[in-house]
């Protein structure tokens, strides 16, 4: 890398981790004083961010581990193997699924007939509303009417009323899940939906049970959910030193991270390599092996 490298970002929706992140991501890489500069972008997230990358629109991308496993495959919204790779396995996103009290919704087959928000078009969290709908026995594109809005939308929607459920896919604290929650605290509540694990399992594996605790938002009590990891991709034929350099800076500059968001705490070395099937970088793999070295 003799002269200077612009890397552009893609991220996610505004109030969301992925952004957070993003950002501070790209102001790190800039404050390393190399010849990396970085942008992050506001995007629709997982779908579009990968094709994007493919694309050349973009050198990085935020995306959950489960559309990057169909991007690979040529599976899901993805016709053909895309040639993307990851850089690491970074935090992990919580499925957030949100009701309004006064619709009456007990439970994701309950959302029938009712007015829900399946995030932003080609986001990783549309993949994953669509596929508990449909796990639930609803399908997705009739039973339900679908909202297909940011996150800033569905909590404008669900604050006035407009929409009765939501879904969102994000690291802990989403931003605008803990505005909505402030501001709303009586009149929404959040679902378990482990009960379609089983189902979404047999789609992908990386699909698993977790909690989000009760202090992310100041509930009575952690809500059982399923999670699914997230991963930095990147084209498999990007400059190795670029992957290497990136890969580096995400590790040492964490802590910076984790002040941007307390998701970044999950972005671990232990972790890094858990990215299957979607391989490592070479040049990320370089940057893992000059970190994880005896000093």
């Amino acid at each position: 890398m003799d002269k200077e490298t612009r890397v552009g970002i893609a991220t996610g929706n505004a109030t969301g981790v992925y952004f957070a992140l993003g950002n501070a991501y790209a102001e790190q890489i800039n404050a390393g004083g190399g010849k990396l500069k970085a942008t992050a972008s506001e995007t629709g997230a997982s779908v579009q961010n990968i094709q994007q990358v493919v694309a050349g629109q973009y050198a990085v991308a935020f995306s959950l581990a489960d559309t990057a496993a169909d991007a690979v495959n040529g599976t899901g919204s993805f016709d053909s193997k895309q040639p993307v790779a990851a850089l690491a396995r970074i935090h992990t996103n919580y499925t957030q699924v949100i009701v309004r009290k006064a619709a009456g919704i007990k439970d994701v087959a309950g959302m029938k007939g009712k007015r829900v928000s399946t995030g932003s078009p080609k986001s990783g969290t549309e993949v994953i509303a669509n596929r508990m709908l449909t796990a639930a026995g609803l399908d997705p594109a009739k039973d339900v009417s679908a909202q297909k809005l940011d996150l800033t939308k569905t909590v404008d929607g669900m604050k006035d009323g407009s929409i009765d459920a939501l879904f969102w896919s994000g690291g802990l604290p989403t931003p605008g899940i803990t505005d909505l929650l402030t501001t709303s605290a009586g009149q929404v509540e959040f679902l378990d939906v482990t009960t379609l694990l089983p189902e979404l399992q047999k789609i992908n594996p990386v699909y698993e049970a977790g909690a989000i605790p009760a202090a992310t938002y100041k509930l009575a009590a952690d809500t059982p959910t399923v999670v699914v990891p997230n991963l930095l991709l990147v084209r498999d034929d990007l400059d190795p030193n670029v992957a290497c350099s990136l890969t580096k800076t995400l590790f040492e500059k964490q802590p910076q991270l984790v002040q941007a968001n307390a998701a970044a705490k999950e972005i671990t070395l232990d972790q890094a390599r858990k990215t299957d099937p979607v391989p490592l970088q070479r040049g990320a793999v370089k940057g893992l092996d000059d970190l994880n070295a005896p000093k």
